[in-house]
């Protein structure tokens, strides 16, 4: 049994990297703070003179391709408009929701003027990094998030300083509480034994990233993969199955996301492609095998406590795709549900870590939905294979015998190891766009 200081930790932790985003978080992140600069001008949100954006390289890389909620437009030029017209700070991840269509139009307004100027900072302190400074009619605001989508830390409104912990450690959603310090032991002892009723939270994840799939796969998002796996045509090649199912509604409320549908979806460590994954293929497991409710959350946290535990040391941007993360949780979440003890859930992720090390993150855009369905796959595939008692071996790769060497082996090659990788995807990127 868990102590229950340690407990109550988790259940902060766990409600604090899983909440509800619309869009995707780096645009969106962006749009964060170009809301809170104008708030500390005090200006005219109509009648600005300037908005110089210096963002990091992996928050360009993660803004470049992908659909704004509500606009039909892609990219970073209408997620700042639209930040400065109609963004509210206190609404944090959901700062795009509601967008009018007269918002949009105005938005479109403001890129035309040229009052937007958008720049990598080369002094960037964390890979997450967003700088913004709006002036206006000689008043001015200045607002820095580093190290988290929604973390502050400066803040400057017409030459006061509201706010400064630049160079103070903090991961954004986890300053306010004592981060603990997780293995694969302690995630699952939790996700096991604490009261379910203390759990049921873990469901609104169901609802949020149920309901965009189910948008998607009745509409035009995207490369329309879930729709795709969804339809008649490739039921002759794939049936209709259990797997064709968790593929085709993970896909979905991707395409949904990065299509940018104008629905809220909860993320997972900053990340609503996390959140998607860590979701959909336990949820359509559960509901294809009839888990009671208990099993069903119990499996959600799970998922959702792995992800987050492999974020803690991978860092909340890398050049290692968030999904090989979120469909690790998933992985775990569908192994317990198919029966699986803690052996078999170690064992599963180890097949994981195997399988999927070294899928790059060139950026959000429609084409993750791609992504996920191999990640999805790869789930589902390493716990059919745990459940029959095999497992890659410390004799493969970066597998060891422990299941949380592994999964440092696995976190210190994204964060470390593909640096370099990160740098050339930033340049390919950007070297299209001249």
């Amino acid at each position: 049994m868990l102590d229950e200081n340690l407990k109550n930790r988790i259940l902060r932790l766990i409600r604090a990297e899983v909440v509800p985003a619309v869009g995707c978080t780096e645009p969106v992140a962006v749009a964060l703070a170009v809301a809170r600069a104008t708030e500390l001008a005090e200006a005219d949100r109509h009648r600005l003179d300037k908005i110089e954006c210096r963002l990091s390289g992996n928050i360009i890389k993660n803004a470049m391709g992908v659909g704004i909620p509500g606009t039909g437009m892609t990219g970073l030029p209408i997620a700042v408009a639209l930040g400065a017209l109609q963004g509210r700070s206190e609404r944090g991840l959901e700062v795009l929701a509601d967008v009018s269509d007269d918002d949009v139009r105005r938005g479109r307004e403001t890129i035309d003027r040229g009052i937007i100027s958008i720049a990598l900072a080369d002094d960037a302190d964390d890979v997450l990094y967003i700088d913004v400074t709006v002036t206006a009619a000689g008043r001015s605001g200045r607002a820095i998030i580093s190290g988290g989508h929604t973390r502050f830390v400066y803040e400057v409104g017409n030459g006061k300083t509201v706010l400064d912990i630049r160079g103070k450690r903090g991961d954004g959603a986890n300053d306010s509480i004592t981060v603990p310090e997780l293995d694969m032991a302690t995630v699952w002892n939790f996700a096991m034994t604490v009261p379910p009723d203390e759990l049921d939270f873990i469901l609104e994840t169901r609802r949020l990233n149920k309901l965009a799939a189910e948008r998607a796969l009745m509409a035009e998002y995207g490369h329309r993969v879930g729709r795709t796996l969804h339809s008649e045509r490739q039921r002759s090649i794939m049936g209709d199955s259990i797997f064709s199912r968790i593929l085709s509604y993970t896909a979905a409320a991707c395409d949904a996301r990065m299509g940018g549908a104008p629905v809220a979806v909860m993320s997972n460590s900053g990340s609503g492609n996390q959140g998607i994954a860590a979701t959909m293929p336990v949820v359509i497991y559960a509901e294809e095998v009839y888990a009671d409710h208990e099993k069903t959350v119990r499996a959600l946290i799970l998922s959702h406590l792995t992800s987050i535990y492999i974020k803690q040391s991978l860092g909340r941007l890398s050049a290692l795709c968030g999904c090989v993360v979120a469909t690790t949780g998933s992985a775990a979440g569908i192994c317990y549900l198919m029966g699986g003890g803690y052996e078999q859930v170690a064992a599963t992720v180890k097949n994981m870590a195997a399988n999927l090390t070294g899928m790059i993150c060139d950026g959000a855009k429609p084409s993750c939905a791609f992504k996920l369905t191999s990640g999805v796959s790869t789930a589902v595939i390493s716990a059919m294979v745990a459940m029959e008692g095999d497992v890659c071996t410390s004799l493969e790769g970066i597998v060891d015998e422990s299941v949380d060497t592994t999964i440092s082996n696995l976190t210190a090659i994204g964060r470390d190891g593909m640096t370099q990788t990160d740098a050339m995807i930033l340049g390919i990127m950007t070297d299209k766009s001249k």
